[in-house]
């Protein structure tokens, strides 16, 4: 195994629980920051995030920022790898919290929790990916859009394997996943 695709050992991992706030349905599934899963001074973060995601079936699927759209993806979860600058994300709609996310860091944002760019550094750019065989799509809050998210989350999995740890552990526990 290439060394790119070891995260480092001492990852903390921050859970968001996000109810539905009218607006934005979140999910059931709690959004996850995971703080330092490379060193920022990696050679290079960008194939590194890649190789951990795909490693753990999450192929990448883009390089770029983070909307300044509040959005979310009712078909998908998705995965962020932070490999240069740093971005404050709202996460769960407007009145969501707002995270710094740093080059090293990861987020993973469970289908229907709604994430949104409230600034960035001039270098800020992130490896997106989605789980395999998920296509993604781009959804805003929309009323009407509302009955077909609903049943469309509720028969999505959960977002497993995780793409950091894979099915090694449990990302909120370090223990190893349940049987």
């Amino acid at each position: 195994m290439p060394k790119s695709i070891h995260a480092k050992t001492s990852i903390s991992v921050e859970s968001h629980a996000l109810a539905d706030d009218g607006v934005f349905l979140n999910s059931p599934h709690p959004a996850l920051i995971y703080r330092g899963v490379f060193s920022p001074t990696e050679a290079d973060l960008a194939n590194a995030f890649e190789a951990l995601f795909a490693a753990h079936g999450w192929p990448p699927a883009w390089r770029a920022g983070l909307y300044t759209m509040h959005h979310y993806h009712s078909s998908a979860h998705e995965v962020l790898g932070i490999f240069s600058g740093w971005v404050e994300a709202r996460v769960g709609g407007p009145r969501g919290p707002v995270v710094t996310l740093r080059a090293g860091d990861a987020v993973l944002f469970p289908a229907g929790v709604a994430h949104k760019n409230e600034g960035e550094s001039p270098d800020f750019r992130a490896v997106g990916a989605y789980p395999r065989g998920m296509r993604v799509d781009m959804r805003y809050g929309r009323e009407a859009d509302r009955p077909t998210d609903a049943r469309r989350l509720a028969a999505l999995p959960a977002p497993t394997p995780d793409p950091v740890f894979g099915s090694e552990r449990d990302p909120l526990t370090a223990a190893p996943p349940r049987a």
